[in-house]
C-alpha cells in the first residue's frame, strides 16, 4: 500500500497541464468522486489494524499535496490566459463587480432598534445557546410546560445540566435583569430556533426582537401606549392594532397584538388567513416570579416585556407571502430591497 502511494504522488507531480481541459481531467481523474485517490482510501480497509494509522496519515497526506498541486496549476493558468488577453484586446471591457445587498430582515432590524433608542431602550445580545435557567425556569416556566418538549426546543444536552437552542431571546432579559438594576430599558434582539414545521408563515429558525421595561408605578396602558407608538413609527399613522387577552408564562396579564395586514390592506388574504388582520407580537406585564427569580423586589418594581418576530414584520413592511424566501439567499430575491448603486 505504501508502494502504491509513492508511485501514484509520482505520477501526480510529474503532470504538465496545458490548458483549462487537461486541468478538468486532472482532477476528474485523481481528485474525483471516483477518482484514484478515492479509491485508494476505499482499500484502507484491507490494510492490517497495526498499519492503519501510519497508511491512513499517508492517505491523507496524499491528498492534500494533490489538492495543492491541483490549485497551483489551477492558479497558473488562470494568470496565464488573463495575461494573454491583455496583450492580445486592449479594448475588451472590464469585468463588472457584482455590488452586494443589505437583507430585508437586517434592515428591518435595524429599524426596530431606531424607533425604540428614540425613547430610551439599549441594545442588549446573549449567548444562542443557553442553559434551562435563563431559557425556561428564570421564565416561570413549570418543569411540567410542553415548551420543555422536544417537539419545540432544539436540544444540545438533555440531563442534569440541560443546554439548548434558545427559543426566544427572553433568556437575555433575564440576563440584564440578574445584572442590572431597575430602571431598565432594554430591547435584545437576535436568532432563535424552535423545532417546526417550516412553512410559508413558519420556520425551524427565526428572528426576534424581546422589549423590557421595568421601573416603580409601570402600567399596561405604558406598554399600549409604547406598541401604538412603535406600529405608527414603522407602518404610518394610518396603522391600526388590537390586543387580545393570551397566555404567557413569563407575563401577566398577557396579550396578543394584531395590526392591519398591509399586503391585502385589510381585506383579506392567504397570509393574514383572510382576516385582514397579521399578528406581529406577544406583550404583557412581567410576572412577579419572573422579577424575584431575577433580584428584583416586585413589590416595589412592576414592567412589561414584549416580543416580536422580524420576518413577520417584514412580511407585512414589504409584501413578502412566504418566510422561505428570507434564508435562501437569492440575490435577485434581495436585491429588490435595496436601490441600485
Amino acid at each position: 500500500m505504501k508502494e502504491k502511494i509513492e508511485l501514484l504522488w509520482n505520477e501526480i507531480s510529474s503532470a504538465t497541464l496545458q490548458n483549462q481541459q487537461d486541468l478538468e481531467a486532472f482532477r476528474i481523474k485523481y481528485l474525483g468522486s471516483k477518482g484514484v485517490v478515492k479509491e485508494l482510501f476505499g482499500e484502507l480497509k484491507n490494510v492490517p489494524n497495526e498499519a492503519k494509522r501510519e497508511v491512513g496519515q499517508l492517505l491523507n497526506t496524499l491528498r492534500n499535496d494533490t489538492e495543492q498541486f491541483y490549485e497551483q496549476w489551477k492558479e497558473k493558468l488562470a494568470s496565464s490566459s488573463v495575461s494573454k488577453q491583455s496583450t492580445q484586446d486592449f479594448y475588451r471591457p472590464g469585468n463588472s463587480e457584482q455590488v452586494g445587498s443589505r437583507h430585508p430582515l437586517s434592515m428591518v432590524r435595524s429599524e426596530i432598534i431606531e424607533i425604540f433608542s428614540r425613547i430610551g431602550y439599549t441594545v442588549s445580545e446573549g449567548p444562542e445557546i443557553e442553559d434551562d435557567w435563563h431559557n425556561f425556569s428564570a421564565l416561570n416556566f413549570p418543569p411540567e410546560h410542553p415548551a420543555r418538549d422536544m417537539q419545540d426546543t432544539f436540544f444540545v444536552e438533555k440531563g442534569e445540566k440541560e443546554m439548548a437552542l434558545r427559543t426566544h431571546t427572553s433568556s437575555v432579559q433575564v440576563r440584564v435583569m440578574e445584572n442590572s438594576q431597575p430602571p431598565i430599558r432594554t430591547i435584545s434582539p437576535g436568532r432563535v430556533y424552535r423545532n417546526e414545521a417550516i412553512s410559508a408563515r413558519a420556520h425551524c429558525f427565526f428572528h426576534q426582537v424581546e422589549g423590557l421595561y421595568i421601573d416603580k408605578h409601570v402600567s399596561f396602558a405604558d406598554l399600549k401606549q409604547t406598541l401604538l407608538y412603535f406600529a405608527k413609527e414603522l407602518f404610518g399613522e394610518k396603522a391600526v392594532i388590537r390586543m387580545r387577552p393570551s397566555y404567557f408564562p413569563f407575563t401577566e396579564p398577557s396579550a396578543e397584538v394584531d395590526v392591519s395586514c398591509t399586503i391585502c390592506n385589510s381585506k383579506g388574504c392567504n397570509v393574514c388567513k383572510y382576516t385582514g388582520w397579521l399578528e406581529i407580537l406577544g406583550c404583557g406585564m412581567v410576572d412577579p416570579n419572573v422579577l424575584e427569580a431575577s433580584g428584583i423586589d416586585s413589590k416595589v418594581y412592576s414592567g412589561f416585556a414584549f416580543g416580536m418576530g422580524i420576518e413577520r414584520i417584514s412580511q407585512l413592511k414589504y409584501k413578502v407571502n412566504d418566510l422561505r424566501l428570507y434564508s435562501e439567499n437569492d440575490v435577485r430575491f434581495l436585491k429588490q430591497f435595496t436601490p441600485e448603486m
